[in-house]
């Protein structure tokens, strides 16, 4: 019970929820860019929402299934067909043995999640399925995946008819337009000029080519500093917006390192962090300045509403299997 990488996309690899609790030994967290869209793939085929995925950037691979299972996938829009059919995002759908996933380059977003009913059948490294790319880390399958490239699954499913899907309003925070992404203040925020400070909320940056995993840097009008102290290396994570002396603000990214020594003009809030690993190359950000209390407010309503549709959709198996 498995299936494999027939054709590799360009950035293939299993992801979970991340490795916590090793950052100190100088780990990082890793885990999906897109935790929502991540989710979103394991609801639909009532998986936990910590299961672990594949995740797919830029350009998706081709996959053939060893075995009969049920599969979603959620995130980006890779123009996804199964043995030349199209399939849509948010939809459990079931495939049969030698069934031929086909995944192309995304047309808006970046990153496409794939989920197997049961999940992926791999061992855990440091408590995590997840590949750490920079480091080379997550045990057997540490890296991007690559043609020949055999995944077990826990268990086979049997071929079932759905009918319903997730809502396609669940992925319009992947809109290929200017998006708003909003920020607490960082420990650093007043070294710099007030000129720099409305230009860094009032003006559009861009993600560039050179944005990966570990960091997306952007480029918009160069930040100035008015306090020139040195810093001390501090704790940085996922979403901790750094400005390095050429003024080009980088937020960090799952895959970030655990210190950064560069002053933190702001933390990109969690509810955030979605719509922000989405961001194409070139795709207009406008940083927005908000409150801990609704960054809070805004956590809760996203956990709030993955837990609705998770039991939603729980329902709706237990419909289908019984």
């Amino acid at each position: 019970m498995a299936l494999k990488i027939i054709e590799e996309g360009l950035q293939t690899s299993i992801q979970d929820m991340g490795r916590y609790g090793y950052r100190a030994a100088g780990f990082s967290v890793s885990g999906t860019m897109d935790a929502k869209a991540a989710a979103l793939a394991n609801i639909a085929v009532n998986n936990d929402l910590g299961q672990a995925v594949l995740e797919m950037s830029y350009v998706g691979p081709s996959i053939t299934f060893e075995s009969d299972t049920v599969i979603a996938l959620a995130g980006a829009d890779m123009a996804a067909k199964i043995n030349g059919k199209p399939i849509q995002l948010g939809k459990p759908v079931s495939v049969k043995k030698a069934d031929t996933l086909q995944l192309r380059t995304a047309r808006r977003g970046l990153h496409c999640y794939l989920a197997v009913k049961g999940g992926f059948d791999v061992p855990d490294f440091l408590g995590s399925k997840s590949a750490s790319l920079k480091d080379q880390l997550g045990g057997s399958f540490h890296g991007k995946l690559k043609a020949g490239d055999t995944l077990p699954i826990h268990f086979s499913t049997k071929t079932i008819d759905v009918s319903w899907r997730l809502s396609p309003e669940l992925f319009d925070y992947i809109s290929g337009k200017q998006t708003t992404i909003r920020f607490l203040e960082g420990r650093q925020y007043h070294w710099f000029s007030g000129q720099s400070l409305s230009d860094f909320t009032s003006t559009d940056y861009t993600s560039t080519p050179q944005s990966n995993r570990m960091g997306y840097r952007l480029q918009g009008i160069p930040l100035k500093r008015q306090n020139q102290e040195d810093l001390v290396t501090e704790a940085a994570g996922f979403g901790t917006i750094q400005v390095p002396p050429d003024g080009q603000p980088i937020v960090l990214m799952a895959e970030s390192q655990p210190t950064g020594g560069y002053p933190k003009i702001g933390q990109v809030i969690q509810s955030d962090l979605s719509a922000l690993s989405q961001i194409r190359p070139g795709q207009p950000i406008v940083f927005q300045k908000t409150t801990l209390e609704d960054a809070l407010l805004e956590m809760n309503n996203t956990i709030s509403e993955l837990t609705i549709l998770q039991r939603i959709a729980g329902k709706k198996w237990r419909e289908l299997e019984t």
